[in-house]
């Protein structure tokens, strides 16, 4: 195991292999019993966890502001977050880094027969998506995951999750057939969330709630839509309308807190009217 005081760690190289070594090399310092950072020490899976999905959140942020100059350094940030992970399993005796860079090695190969096989390359889009889902199910098959929705990872943010659910259930004919029906149901659960909002209790009107929602994904998924990237983008219209009101607040010396919602609102139709 590499120590501080190898001169190694400290030294830059031009070759991707090297500075995967050193990054490696780092984070096994890092977690020296001995000589490592306390933090680093005390972590484990589960503590992780969370930092790896928040980097991967601020790879798409980044990626979603155009803000190239940023990536970078998310993109480390989240490596460095593949690097922890290997580094407590190898401590543990469950895998290494090596294992973790053979198997997504080997799996890219297998999963693209038309480029590193024999198949044709004369594909559409469509009929690749199709070879390769058969290629996953087969992968699935063999880790004796034998229903449908076996390896959908609880870990992925909800309306992801909701939507691969929802995926898998329709390739084996378990979906309405056009979006009037997913309308309908939309219908249907609106008013069985208010039933439950006027006559039940918290525990009711959370699960029709959740209801609502994921038949909400479901529309989305009818319409080619990805309901998690329409909630983010939705999320970005509400941040630059409301800073647009507290903008135009501040030129009169106000802040939101003393302004009204009639105040407000029509600070927000005219955000609308510039575009924002």
């Amino acid at each position: 195991m590499a120590k501080p005081t190898d001169p190694g760690i400290f030294v830059q190289t031009d070759s991707v292999g090297a500075e995967t070594e050193r990054l490696a090399a780092i984070m096994a310092c890092l977690r020296d019993p001995e000589t490592g950072c306390p933090w680093d020490i005390e972590q484990d899976f589960a503590t992780i966890a969370p930092y790896t999905i928040e980097e991967a959140h601020e790879v798409a942020d980044a990626i979603a502001r155009q803000a190239w100059g940023e990536l970078s350094g998310e993109l480390g940030d989240l490596a460095l977050q593949v690097v922890f992970h290997a580094q407590m399993a190898a401590e543990a005796g469950h895998f290494s880094l090596l294992d973790v860079l053979r198997g997504i090695n080997a799996k890219m190969i297998a999963r693209h027969p038309h480029v590193f096989g024999d198949e044709s390359r004369v594909k559409s889009a469509a009929q690749q998506t199709e070879d390769w889902e058969k290629i996953k199910s087969a992968e699935r098959a063999a880790k004796a995951e034998t229903g449908v929705l076996d390896g959908v990872a609880l870990g992925l943010p909800a309306l992801t999750r909701a939507l691969k659910l929802q995926k898998r259930a329709a390739r084996v004919g378990f979906d309405w057939p056009s979006t009037a029906e997913v309308v309908a149901k939309i219908v249907e659960e609106a008013n069985e969330l208010v039933e439950a909002r006027d006559k039940l209790g918290a525990e009711e009107i959370a699960e029709e709630y959740g209801d609502l929602m994921f038949v909400m994904v479901n529309l989305g998924r009818h319409l080619g839509l990805d309901a998690e990237a329409c909630l983010r983008a939705a999320n970005g219209k509400f941040t630059r309308r409301f800073a647009f009101i507290e903008a135009e607040l501040a030129k009169a010396g106000k802040r939101p807190a003393d302004s009204d919602l009639a105040e407000m609102d029509a600070l927000w139709d005219a955000a609308k009217r510039k575009g924002l």
